[in-house]
């Protein structure tokens, strides 16, 4: 049988705890719906604005890349973010992909692009705006869509071959158990790979961009946070690429 979007996202659903799954999920929208009637969080400006259909439609060519701009990662192009994530991630063949906070999709497109065979990319997002644009702009083959809550993840232990998450973990409510439960459905060989800030020297500088990023609920998140943390997991090849105010950072579970 053919591989198309309708597949994939049997496919993705199919991955999905069963006790997960309740009597009103749904995926007529083309996408697996776990929150219905539950609308996003919105306890921040940035949050707000990535639950707007406007922003996700503009996301991927205006908004990231100004925001990515900011941050100071000289020299990154967004497909060089995407080559990175497929590098980081070590992505082959017919693997288990999951994207959280998956955004419009187009890391997921492009993740699910580096697969062969049953590889299948899954989308992961709790933004109603983001995940519709996704479906409509970035489904394909080897690329499904979920609307869930990240900080609980409905999948198994050890689901997924390899766990990304780009621009996301600085903007989440709990950003260390949105970490922790990526790790969980990683399975052991698994790769995680995360882009999220970096919080700059000594004050005064570091005080003045924390403070003005937190006006905007964007979170300035220590250098050490992420590489300590995969320590402590027990991970391995744990690998940090600073640039500005971001952090690169990708590991190996055991």
């Amino acid at each position: 049988m053919s591989e198309t979007p309708e597949t994939a996202l049997r496919r993705a659903l199919e991955m999905i705890e069963p006790e997960m799954l309740r009597e009103s999920a749904r995926t007529d929208g083309g996408y697996v719906e776990l929150l219905p009637d539950v609308p996003a969080p919105n306890p921040s400006p940035a949050s707000i604005a990535m639950n707007n259909r406007v922003v996700a439609a503009i996301y991927e060519k205006l908004w990231r890349p100004f925001g990515v701009s900011l941050m100071g990662i000289a020299g990154m192009s967004m497909s060089a973010e995407r080559a990175k994530a497929v590098a980081d991630l070590r992505l082959r063949g017919p693997q288990q992909v999951l994207d959280v906070a998956c955004g419009p999709g187009n890391f997921t497109k492009f993740l699910s692009e580096a697969l062969t065979g049953d590889g299948l990319a899954v989308g992961f997002d709790i933004s109603e705006a983001m995940i519709a644009r996704a479906v409509r702009d970035n489904r394909g083959p080897r690329a499904a869509y979920v609307r869930g809550d990240a900080a609980h993840l409905p999948y198994p232990d050890a689901a997924f071959d390899a766990v990304c998450c780009y621009a996301a973990l600085y903007l989440v409510p709990e950003p260390m158990a949105v970490l922790d439960e990526s790790i969980r459905v990683l399975r052991p060989g698994g790769r995680i790979a995360i882009m999220t800030s970096c919080q700059p020297g000594p004050a005064p500088l570091g005080s003045m961009v924390g403070f003005g990023t937190g006006l905007a609920g964007v979170r300035m998140l220590p250098k050490n946070q992420f590489t300590d943390a995969f320590a402590a997991a027990g991970m391995t090849a744990i690998e940090q690429d600073i640039r500005g105010l971001a952090q690169f950072v990708s590991a190996t579970k055991t």
